[in-house]
């Protein structure tokens, strides 16, 4: 049995490390337009101490990591740390998630450095309207990213769209037929009240039975398929004569905790268990110190909880308007 298996029996061999809480966008359902407080430059790990806590992890049974922000391209010299990560043994896979504006300068650096693959936020294909939901960018960077991306030989690519009702429920059909026409993995995923289960959230949550159901309205035959190479809690889709595929992510209508394999690492140096979830473990302290940070990762896993009870925590903040975790841009979600 893994070092890193839990006391429900779950086996963790994935590692998310945000490297950043900045970002270059302020999307309506991750952050504030305004008056965000960010980590002083100071308080985050640097490269060598997150290489550091990834060989620890490394040694005990961790095999894949994503890069995560924020947005992580808006940190300096990027592909030195991927670089380091891919030397580190027992790491086999390394990817990204990013917003994709920053992403054409630096596909081919990535690529060469080690990356295998990245997810790209796309949520929505009309440059007025990604206007609305960024509230900056513009949404030809991303479109070029997307080609960059292909280009420098990366894949699977994925394209990570956020279903907000009222919003962009209107453009599901366009994304499936992207998924159609070119080899593109794109995931639905739904809005995730983290950190702040506002009228925001209640006003805009779409469940994702609305893209099947659109679909079958379409009158595209799809089938189940086992997973896109990856390590996400996806429920894939191919459309018969696709060259992609579609998946859905559905963490409020449909828990996919008794799949989870994954651990967290804060840009400011927090092992985190659970993405909604307070509990978090400082390793800082153990840096310098092999096996007890080797001490923290069996730790995360002992206070890890079977669900994230991610309804009954919507309930909690809405009667005290406090939200119980941190934003999805402070976590690296």
């Amino acid at each position: 049995m893994s070092a890193l298996t839990d006391r429900f029996g779950r086996v963790h061999d994935y590692l998310r490390i945000s490297v950043t809480d900045r970002c270059n966008l302020r999307c309506l359902y991750c952050m504030p337009e305004e008056g965000v407080q960010f980590e002083p430059s100071e308080n985050l790990l640097g490269y060598d101490q997150i290489a550091e806590v990834v060989r620890a992890g490394a040694r005990l049974g961790i095999s894949k990591l994503r890069i995560t922000g924020g947005e992580p391209l808006v940190r300096p010299g990027l592909p030195g740390l991927v670089r380091e990560l891919a030397s580190i043994p027992g790491i086999r896979d390394i990817s990204l998630t990013t917003n994709g504006v920053l992403l054409a300068d630096q596909a081919e650096a990535l690529r060469a450095a080690g990356l295998k693959r990245v997810n790209i936020s796309l949520d929505t294909l009309d440059a007025s309207r990604f206007r609305f939901i960024a509230r900056r960018g513009e949404l030809r960077r991303v479109l070029e990213g997307i080609e960059a991306a292909a280009e420098a030989g990366f894949a699977p690519i994925k394209l990570n769209c956020v279903l907000l009702k009222g919003v962009n429920e209107d453009e599901i059909a366009a994304f499936l037929d992207m998924a159609v026409k070119r080899p593109l993995h794109v995931r639905f995923i739904e809005y995730m009240p983290i950190g702040h289960a506002d009228d925001n959230w209640r006003n805009h949550y779409l469940p994702l039975s609305r893209v099947l159901e659109i679909a079958g309205e379409l009158g595209l035959a799809f089938e189940r398929i086992g997973d896109v190479l990856g390590n996400g809690p996806s429920d894939d889709y191919r459309i018969r004569g696709g060259a992609g595929t579609f998946g859905l992510i559905h963490p409020v209508s449909d828990q996919f905790c008794t799949r989870c394999n994954r651990l967290r690492l804060t840009a400011d140096g927090n092992l985190q268990p659970c993405l909604y979830w307070v509990d978090e473990l400082n390793v800082k302290p153990a840096l310098g110190h092999p096996e007890e940070l080797e001490k923290l990762f069996l730790k995360a896993l002992a206070i890890k909880p079977r669900n994230h009870e991610m309804a009954a925590k919507l309930a909690d903040e809405a009667q005290s308007h406090e939200p119980t975790a941190r934003r999805m841009s402070q976590i690296g979600g």
